[in-house]
């Protein structure tokens, strides 16, 4: 076989080879050739390589994109792009913030105690205690998740008062961790609703 020839075979095993399958394969042949000049001969050799992943790499990355836009809007309300110990962590708001929630339908949940409730609380509020006074001091109301959910819904817009903003902010962590997705905590708490003249029932 002469050089000719051999050339024209060189050529139409490479064009066999580019031609083969339409799905990229998980390797992708390289086909080379090279020309012997003291024989007139050209040889073609070939080699595998790995087929490079860029389009798996993007189809992942739009299928979790879906699977997060799925989501129920009031689960993603803590999404932040940060882990899952952050969505246990309530926002906070000023009382006149809270006032304005409220007003838009969002219920008031107290946890002071039932004296401190009786002596005063916004319109509307529920006395849920996060703790009870005892004679050594406060403890932690253990029935307090089972009480919550008795009237109150997982999804429920919550805002979480107490007398100065520290038992509400344990009290909103507390429910967040639980599960519940729409918790507020009130800063200052009812001290600063009195201060600020919102309204208040005696």
């Amino acid at each position: 076989m002469d050089g000719a020839m051999m050339a024209t075979s060189a050529a139409a095993r490479v064009s066999m080879l580019l031609a083969q399958p339409h799905h990229p394969p998980p390797s992708v042949v390289v086909a080379t050739t090279s020309t012997n000049s003291s024989s007139n001969t050209t040889m073609v050799t070939t080699r595998r390589r790995k087929a490079p992943r860029f389009v798996s790499v993007v189809r992942c990355s739009a299928e979790a994109e879906a699977l997060r836009s799925q989501q129920p809007q009031s689960r993603r309300r803590f999404h932040v792009g940060v882990d899952a110990d952050a969505e246990a962590v309530p926002r906070s708001v000023p009382v006149r913030v809270a006032y304005e929630l409220q007003q838009a339908g969002h219920r008031y949940l107290d946890v002071r105690t039932e004296g401190e409730f009786s002596a005063g609380h916004p319109d509307g509020a529920v006395n849920i205690p996060y703790m009870h006074r005892t004679g050594s001091g406060m403890t932690k109301n253990t029935h307090f998740l089972e009480q919550v959910s008795r009237i109150f819904g997982k999804d429920d817009e919550i805002i979480v008062g107490c007398q100065s903003g520290k038992r509400s902010l344990m009290a909103a962590t507390e429910l967040c961790s639980a599960g519940f997705t729409a918790v507020t905590d009130i800063v200052g708490g009812f001290s600063s609703w009195r201060e600020n003249e919102l309204p208040v029932i005696q």
